[in-house]
Formats: structure tokens, sequence, C-alpha cells
């Protein structure tokens, strides 16, 4: 695997480029503590990805963002060279926890908010540690339990 500079990975001959498969899962729902690394990889057609050096792939775990249609065992393709805005499902790390929510900005006040009416909100200034760590491009998910079983595991 070689290095590239944002936006300089070239597609193969089929247009796919390898985007990094990240384990372990990401949380949608309140952060649990584990250690973050690199799976493997899944191709995906260039025109999917428009900056694939900064593209990651996770699954989700939990529930918390179903209301965005983000389910448990879906796949969250993620850019850390977007600039979050307010309304954007994002990757923030929250007390060192990799976690999936939607960023929302009120006047000066950011929080985190799950999109289930069951969960509460995190409010960023009463965190003790966070990070917004990349932006939600699309998710993936499989209509066939077979399928999805046999593709990542």
């Amino acid at each position: 695997m070689g290095l590239y500079r944002v936006g300089d990975q070239a597609a193969d001959e089929g247009g796919l480029v390898r985007i990094p498969f990240m384990l372990p899962t990401l949380c949608a729902g309140f952060p649990s503590p584990a250690e973050d690394f690199i799976e493997g990889a899944l191709e995906l057609p260039r025109w999917l990805v428009p900056n694939p050096p900064a593209t990651f792939i996770w699954r989700v775990r939990g529930w918390s963002m179903k209301g965005a249609g983000i389910h448990d065992e879906d796949l969250a393709v993620v850019d850390r060279s977007l600039s979050p805005s307010s309304g954007a499902v994002v990757v923030a790390v929250v007390n060192g926890e990799m976690s999936l929510k939607r960023l929302v900005a009120q006047g000066n006040r950011l929080s985190l908010s799950f999109d289930n009416p069951e969960m509460g909100e995190f409010v960023l200034e009463d965190l003790e540690e966070g990070l917004l760590w990349g932006v939600l491009l699309f998710s993936v998910r499989w209509h066939h339990v077979k399928s999805r079983a046999s593709l990542v595991r």
C-alpha cells in the first residue's frame, strides 16, 4: 500500500479505490471503551469517494441514529477532509471514543445529538474531551442478511 497526498489516489483499471475498513465498530449510542485499528479495505467506485486518502469505512453499532436512516450493522463511509456544518452527521471522538452523532449549532452552542428521540444529547462544552473526526458521506445497508454477514466479518 502506497502513501498518497489528499486527492492523489487514482482508481484502478476498473475505476475502484481501496478504502480502509476500521475496527472496532463506530458507536451509534453511548461510547464504550475500545481500541481502533484498520481491519482491511473495501473497494468502492472512485465516483462515490471524492477524496479516497481521507475516507474511511466503519461498521455501525447501535440505534442512536435510526432517525437518520442509519441502523445497527450498517457501514458508515466517513470523509475526514470535509468541514462539518450544523445538521451534518459526524464521527466525533467523545471522551476518547469514536461515536456517530448529528452536529447541531444553536447560536454559540454546539451539541452532538442522537437521531433517536429516546436518547439525549451531548453539549460539547460539557464534555471532558471532544473532537470532530470526520463527516458522514453515506451509509450502506444490506437488506439480505446472508449478504451482510459474508462481506465484512
